[in-house]
């Protein structure tokens, strides 16, 4: 802990990289080796299992690479990153919710005007505009392009489709960059470090509920939605990444109870972030978003970000209102 609190924010990122892909690579050659032995002994639910840990394992490397590329890249190469992030995951959500031909004006002004400016406003610092932007000046400017294109049928319904895209696959992801980018005089590159917190803090919240749902066989918050979703592995899942947080809070300008109660919230948004996805997923027909990857061209890109969607903006305005109201840490 001394030599890593001697090195510079930007080293201390790295080696905190190095550190999580070598545990993702243990972890990874743990997991085929106890499944390379027990192949042939397994019955179908543990083989269901077995292919849900893999696919957890993929998830969390792509993540992983996602934010360790964008950290390379810098802040234009971030937000660039993120920029497409959306691009392809909207266009995966507007696909899969349908929308009919006089929606033509407003997808134009969704794809070409909201989603550019949104990440210019983040590109250049505008930490007050994009915060309201979509909110306040996409949400007057949809309905009314909607309206002139002249059709009254299921008005309301197309209107609150897109613009709940925009919110969730736009807005919301729009906040991991600005995070990136996120510094204060006395914290200089704050944001690298505030991003992976984020990160680290959901992949444990989300690893923690999986197993709970998995392994304690609850009843669930809703069974129409998710036959697995429950308040007690969701409660245990935002706990363990209060936990996390608390564990990282040397790498943040808090100290370890704020950073338990930033984890707190983040992990909490992030976990109904993806039950919320999960019911948009129902409504529109496929039980995971990836089973269309032929249809949208992105490969279950919904899936992977749905907890940043939510998390992301929490956790921003939260560090706004501690930043205002609590001296950092020296």
């Amino acid at each position: 802990m001394r030599l890593i609190g001697s090195l510079s924010p930007g080293e201390t990122i790295g080696v905190l990289f190095v550190a999580l892909f070598g545990g993702l690579a243990v972890l990874t050659l743990i997991v085929s080796l106890l499944g390379a032995r027990a192949q042939r002994r397994l019955t179908p639910a543990h083989r269901r299992r077995q292919d849900a840990t893999q696919r957890d394992l993929v998830a969390l490397w792509t993540s992983a690479i996602v934010f360790w590329l964008g950290w390379v890249a810098g802040p234009v190469g971030t937000t660039l990153l993120f920029l497409a992030l959306s691009f392809l995951t909207l266009r995966q959500l507007i696909t899969l919710i349908g929308t009919q031909r006089s929606d033509h004006r407003s997808l134009v002004m969704v794809f070409y005007g909201l989603l550019p400016v949104q990440y210019l406003l983040v590109a250049f610092g505008q930490e007050t505009l994009l915060t309201v932007f979509i909110p306040v000046y996409g949400a007057l400017a949809l309905p009314v392009l909607s309206a002139l294109a002249g059709d009254p049928s299921n008005y309301l319904a197309r209107n609150a489709k897109i613009q709940w895209g925009v919110m969730t696959t736009v807005y919301g992801l729009s906040h991991v960059p600005a995070l990136m980018n996120l510094e204060t005089p006395s914290a200089p590159q704050l944001g690298p470090g505030l991003v992976f917190f984020m990160v680290v803090v959901l992949a444990v919240a989300q690893w923690v509920q999986t197993q709970a749902e998995r392994r304690l066989m609850l009843p669930p918050l809703s069974r129409r939605i998710s036959r697995y979703f429950t308040l007690r592995g969701w409660l245990l899942g935002a706990l363990a990444g209060a936990l996390t947080g608390a564990s990282l809070a040397w790498i943040t300008p808090f100290g370890v109870l704020a950073a338990a109660v930033l984890a707190l919230g983040v992990a909490a948004a992030g976990l109904l972030g993806s039950f919320v996805l999960q019911a948009i997923a129902r409504d529109t027909g496929p039980r995971r978003w990836n089973t269309h990857r032929t249809v949208t061209g992105a490969v279950g890109l919904l899936d992977r970000l749905a907890p940043l969607c939510f998390a992301a903006p929490v956790f921003f305005h939260s560090l706004s209102w501690y930043f205002q109201h609590v001296p950092l840490q020296p």
